[in-house]
């Protein structure tokens, strides 16, 4: 039996991502039970009909199912008596005053993490690639490369500048249309410079990205974590608690045993996995040979073991490493390869699993009822 704090501090992670307060903090969980792998939840919304009905309840349920004991989480939904209404009123004014975000993201912002276990994977080549792609879909998109160490997305896109300052001493990204990209890359003299920093130095380097940079109005913001599980992963939750991680793994039973690592993080961390994503899957000539050069099945094994979806599988097409070095991103290059038509494939299924958060909620809607009524 899980006791109800440890469901509670699940719960707490759900945001309302306009109120910018949790769903437990605001009110709304009035009743929690947890028999026989089910969790039931009496569910409290300002209106009954909330638009953001669903997304708040599919929220909950990805959120407890990191639980190992959890399989099923079934919710009934009530609307908020006048009484809880005015509470929730008075928080966000007290949200409002306090102007209590810790970081430069918008609560409403999606953030996706993107981990591996350990290096060469073709984590980073893949975080430059969703990003963009989510950016030519018309998403306003953040880049922040978060690994400090062994940064590499300039390159990958291409970028040769600096970042600057603006008068409010906030970091400007380097912008590519709807894209904003950050890194140490873009600080350093150039790219062959070492930065010899350590394990605190590393943190507070990321939470300089979220504080200090002009991020504005982001729909998603992609993060490319260093591998491992080390003390950036563990601040990731702590700054963001929106953020969901993404586990990049190869074929390789090698290289899925190392990222079951990383996903065990993220659950322990309550940060909710969004998926898998295994990269090299395979190597496909021109003539549309297929060849399983890094053995097969990591992918699945690791999905099945977190009960988390396999979002795409990457194969290795010709000529396209080339092109890519010199600075032009896969998803940007003429020839439609295989390995450009999977990755926008890629990018379609992460925009439908996790979808922009809708800016009119029902929590503001009624808050701006309120405000004009206590105007007139």
């Amino acid at each position: 039996m899980i006791q109800n704090d440890i469901l509670l501090k699940h719960l707490s992670t759900v945001f309302d991502p306009e109120l910018g307060a949790n769903i437990v903090e605001l009110g709304m969980i009035k009743d929690i039970q947890h028999t026989d792998k089910t969790v039931k939840i009496k569910l409290a919304l300002t209106i009954a009909d909330c638009p953001m009905r669903n997304q708040i309840e599919t929220e909950i349920n990805r959120k407890l199912k990191l639980l190992e004991n959890v399989e099923n989480v079934e919710i009934t939904i009530t609307a908020m008596d006048q009484k809880d209404r005015t509470a929730v009123m008075e928080k966000a004014r007290k949200k409002a005053r306090e102007n209590a975000q810790p970081t430069n993201v918008d609560p409403r912002t999606r953030v996706i993490a993107i981990g591996s276990g350990k290096g060469g994977v073709g984590k980073s080549t893949l975080s430059a690639n969703i990003a963009l792609g989510l950016a030519k879909k018309g998403f306003q998109t953040g880049l922040l490369d978060a690994d400090i160490w062994g940064f590499s997305i300039p390159r990958l896109l291409g970028i040769s500048g600096r970042i600057e300052a603006n008068s409010d001493k906030k970091m400007i990204p380097y912008t590519i249309g709807n894209l904003k990209v950050i890194s140490t890359g873009l600080i350093t003299s150039n790219e062959d410079t070492a930065l010899m920093w350590r394990g605190l130095m590393l943190s507070k380097a990321l939470e300089q990205f979220l504080t200090d940079v002009q991020w504005e109005d982001l729909d998603y913001l992609i993060i490319d974590l260093p591998p491992g599980t080390g003390d950036i992963q563990m601040a990731l939750s702590r700054l963001l608690p929106q953020a969901e991680l993404i586990v990049i793994t190869t074929p390789q039973l090698m290289a899925q045993k190392v990222a079951t690592r990383v996903a065990d993080m993220a659950k322990r961390s309550f940060i909710p996995l969004l998926g898998v994503i295994e990269n090299m899957s395979y190597f496909e000539s021109n003539t549309g040979e297929k060849f399983n050069i890094f053995g097969e099945g990591g992918g699945e094994a690791l999905s099945d073991k977190f009960g988390i979806p396999l979002l795409g599988k990457i194969p290795i097409g010709e000529n396209t490493n080339d092109i890519a070095d010199s600075g032009t991103p896969l998803i940007n290059q003429e020839n439609n390869s295989v390995t450009k038509v999977e990755i926008e494939k890629l990018i379609n299924n992460i925009a439908i699993k996790l979808p922009p958060i809708i800016d009119e909620t029902c929590t503001g809607r009624l808050a701006k009822v309120f405000e004009e009524l206590s105007n007139q």
